[in-house]
């Protein structure tokens, strides 16, 4: 994986590919590279490193056409190198771009090279190309030697594929991998992500499982699974060019840390408008789905999964069900005890998180009904294999590492809380309006909490220096210090970790010194003052200590304790306030120690492979 883009037209398609990728870039790549039929000559250009290198070498080449196709790359299969990048090329007369794993790619490279194949790279995407080659060769046309093909892979995949040998029309197949059609008018254009097409067109199909389809100037026909013509819905994106431009912003990350008093009034909109938690919010037959719930189980990874780990205190709390919250990833693998009165939510920023879609068919296989996608984009393929479905209203999130997305899913996760609490009639008429204007004033306490960026920028100048880092909190502030130890991590590249500070004692204690610095998530709730015993145990052993704490605490800072105080404690909604400065704080770490702030190594946006 990462990114995909491709086009057909009567005009210059390179300019498009290339501005394509650029929209691309915030997934995560290693490499870049294009593909394109210019005079019945099939030429490439790839290029390790950002596409702006490839761009350059595109624009020496003199490249321009009519067809082509782009991709930025994420390695899996095979190191950073420019043989290993996309497109890959079967005999100088097909190329193949390619987002997904193909687990069966030994036996098929085994077989190809009986059959006269030379690989040039090290990638399973190589396989395809030669696959499809060779059936074209066995006098298949290019549309159903990919359909032959896709059905030898075993795997993910979203692919797009032209030939010389076709020159007016390219085919695309996904399984597994997002890929979605953008229809103009003589052109037609191909992405695996909206963003990618956006400035030239809004028209989209997004394809599903197992469907193929042709692209030609004048139409676009799609094929199901079975090779059978089917009809698909097409789609107005509302996606924004605003919402993908920097603006006065130098990364993406601190647009999108600021953005968030806006994206959570967005989210919370239908909530306040209607007045009360409805079931009617999560879909038109959620009161029948949700009224016979008997528990929870949540299904997310990374951030998304310290969401659901978070939304576990309140569905407990609030509204007295039993909450299981797992890793997708641990949970499709394992042999499940089946709790079809359970509710399962499934929690994904893209909507496409391979672990987390896997997950949600093994949960359903099992029995399990009652699903709920909580997801920030509509039509993604999670919330098409759910019943219900929340949208967080968080816009385009670019930056790699999740801030507006986080925060909005805690948000939908509270409304459920609420909403099957007051279904259960564990909740009366004057609790319900007390959450209600809990949610009310959270913009505010974010943008109060936004205000406290100056003092943070100083506390990462300490930070900078350092290699390692704890991050401690207790009960529903533990998820908090769990989510600010990833964001550090992430885009700093410190080693972080974090614990409830009650464990503390039993292990980690042996690490503190002056030069691990610890974080404590520590806001005035009934848990302060053993939060305190905790960092005096810190302090006893010469650790240093950054507080994060509410302005109506009654502890300052002293010698080896900084404190920074958030806007007076909120009460229930206080993670979600106390996640804005461990945001902050790995922003500017990662500024002062010099990283790519949105693009950090290793990582990609939109995880679609295991």
């Amino acid at each position: 994986m990462c990114g995909i883009v491709g086009a057909i037209a009567d005009r210059d398609i390179v300019p498009v590919l290339v501005e394509g990728l650029k929209r691309l870039e915030y997934r995560g790549y290693d490499s870049a590279g294009i593909a394109v039929l210019d005079e019945e000559r099939l030429r490439r250009v790839r290029r390790t490193g950002r596409v702006s290198e490839m761009e350059t070498a595109a624009g020496e080449q003199g490249l321009a056409a009519g067809l082509g196709i782009g991709h930025t790359r994420w390695a899996t299969h095979g190191g950073v190198t420019e043989h290993n990048a996309h497109p890959h090329i079967s005999f100088d007369e097909l190329a193949v771009v390619h987002n997904g794993i193909i687990e069966n790619h030994d036996s098929q490279r085994d077989q190809l090279r009986e059959r006269g194949y030379v690989f040039e790279s090290d990638t399973d995407t190589e396989v395809i190309a030669h696959l499809i080659h060779f059936h074209q060769k066995q006098g298949a046309d290019l549309l159903a030697a990919v359909q032959s093909a896709v059905r030898e892979l075993t795997g993910a995949y979203a692919i797009a594929v032209v030939s010389k040998n076709e020159p007016d029309r390219m085919i695309v197949a996904r399984m597994g991998c997002p890929l979605l059609v953008g229809l103009g008018d003589g052109e037609n254009f191909v992405a695996s992500d909206v963003s990618a097409i956006i400035q030239a067109t809004r028209r989209v199909i997004f394809l599903e499982e197992g469907d193929t389809a042709e692209l030609t100037r004048d139409g676009v026909r799609v094929f199901g699974e079975e090779g059978q013509p089917v009809e698909r819905e097409v789609h107005v994106s509302d996606v924004s060019l605003a919402s993908l431009e920097l603006g006065p912003y130098s990364h993406f990350m601190q647009k999108e840390i600021h953005e968030q008093p806006r994206a959570i009034s967005d989210t919370i909109e239908a909530v306040i408008d209607d007045g009360t938690f409805s079931p009617e919010l999560f879909g038109d037959d959620a009161a029948e789905v949700l009224a016979g719930i008997e528990g929870v189980q949540i299904l997310a990874c990374g951030t998304s999964y310290y969401a659901g780990v978070t939304a576990r205190y309140w569905i407990e709390s609030i509204a007295g069900l039993p909450c299981e919250v797992e890793i997708a990833s641990e949970y499709r693998y394992r042999d499940v005890v089946a709790k079809p009165r359970h509710l399962v939510v499934t929690i994904s920023q893209s909507g496409e998180t391979l672990d987390t879609m896997e997950a949600l068919k093994y949960a359903k296989s099992l029995g399990h009904d009652a699903t709920l996608s909580i997801c920030n984009v509509p039509e993604s393929a999670i919330p098409r294999a759910s019943r219900l479905v929340y949208y967080t209203r968080a816009g385009a999130e670019i930056g790699v590492a999740s801030t507006k997305a986080f925060t909005t899913q805690l948000v939908a996760l509270f409304t459920l809380a609420c909403t099957l609490a007051k279904l259960r009639g564990s909740i009366n008429d004057e609790q319900e309006a007390d959450h209600l204007d809990c949610l009310r004033q959270l913009p505010g306490s974010i943008q109060h909490a936004l205000n406290l960026e100056p003092q943070i920028t100083r506390w990462a100048e300490r930070f900078a220096s350092k290699n390692d880092a704890l991050f401690l909190g207790r009960g529903i502030h533990y998820p908090i210090a769990l989510e600010g130890a990833l964001k550090l991590k992430e885009i700093s590249y410190i080693h972080a970790e974090a614990y409830p500070a009650g464990e503390l004692k039993h292990g980690p204690l042996a690490l503190v010194d002056e030069d691990m610095p610890v974080v404590v998530i520590a806001p005035n709730d009934r848990l302060m003052e053993k939060v305190k015993s905790n960092m005096q145990e810190v302090r006893a052993r010469g650790g240093e200590l950054y507080v994060f704490t509410d302005d109506d605490s009654e502890f300052g800072p002293s010698e080896g304790v900084h404190v920074i105080r958030a806007p007076r404690h909120v009460g229930v909604l206080s993670p979600i306030v106390h996640t804005i400065p461990v945001q902050l704080l790995a922003y500017h770490v990662a500024l002062a120690r010099g990283t790519d702030v949105d693009k950090p190594r290793n990582l990609a946006k939109s995880v679609t492979v295991e």
